[in-house]
């Protein structure tokens, strides 16, 4: 137990003159804008070298330009995180560029909002397919990668989940009953993956403000199979800056706050932290 904690020590000691994740490699799905694209600048200066993926590849490769600009290293994988060959793909790419994966961020997704009596097989089969489906297979492919007797690196997979999950959310039955799988997907991980040294850990987040908290009437969307899928919360509902009063803290968390989160569960600083998921709700729903 004393060499265990000296270990520990010692690797925080060392990583934080060069950065929590210094030498670390971390793949962030939906990486291009949002909490995605402020994981990634945060993984950055923390010394990761990021795989930057997102369905707009010309918009996560700005974001690898903005990490360069500032000194860091970082790839542009450009694709569905739903297509039948993208885990392979993404990870072909990270192995041939950094040589080794240490972290799994699955943090792509979109809401595509009815009610439950209204809403169609393929609304709910599309949020399945991106929000579970996806990040299940991006893992299984890694697996070889991650899955090492004797790796002592700090490696580990965050699922990206929210209150929604937790506690379900009024015209979001397909959208809650994804965020509530991936708790469990990481709980499963964090069991099967825990004696090779990989963690696995969900974090849950509240109003954070992105576009898909925005105001629907403002017009944000996303094609998904030939469709436009409208973005946000309907002003009548809170979105845009809806009522804070749920909100202990009284205000909505920015993007760079909710990828704090995700830093902190792949960071060194969780290194005995396995199977949790972490709210990040400025106190809501408690």
């Amino acid at each position: 137990m004393a060499d265990r904690l000296a270990q520990v020590s010692g690797h925080l000691t060392n990583t934080y003159g060069r950065g929590l994740l210094a030498g670390e490699v971390a793949i962030i799905t939906g990486a291009a804008q949002g909490i995605g694209r402020s994981a990634a600048l945060l993984f950055a200066k923390e010394g990761a070298k990021v795989v930057v993926t997102d369905l707009d590849e010309a918009k996560a490769q700005l974001v690898v330009d903005e990490i360069k600009k500032s000194g860091g290293d970082a790839l542009a994988v450009g694709g569905d995180v739903s297509a039948e060959d993208f885990p392979q793909k993404v990870v072909d790419a990270t192995i041939k560029k950094f040589g080794k994966i240490n972290h799994i961020i699955n943090n792509a997704g979109f809401t595509y909002d009815r009610m439950l009596h209204t809403t169609p097989d393929d609304a709910f089969d599309i949020i399945i397919r991106v929000h579970v489906r996806a990040p299940f297979r991006l893992v299984r492919a890694a697996a070889p990668h991650l899955r090492i007797k004797g790796n002592t690196e700090n490696r580990s997979i965050v699922n990206v989940s929210s209150v929604a999950g937790l506690h379900g959310s009024v015209g979001q039955i397909n959208y809650a009953s994804a965020k509530a799988a991936v708790i469990g997907m990481a709980k499963t991980i964090c069991k099967e993956w825990g004696p090779f040294g990989v963690r696995a850990n969900t974090v849950a987040f509240g109003y954070v403000q992105t576009r898909l908290t925005a105001a629907k009437e403002e017009g944000a969307s996303i094609e998904i199979e030939g469709k436009k899928v409208a973005l946000g919360i309907p002003k009548a509902l809170g979105g845009g800056g809806g009522s804070t009063q749920a909100i202990p803290l009284g205000r909505p968390a920015s993007p760079d706050e909710a990828a704090a989160g995700i830093l902190f569960l792949a960071s060194p600083l969780a290194s005995y932290v396995s199977g949790h998921c972490l709210e990040v709700t400025g106190g809501s729903g408690i």
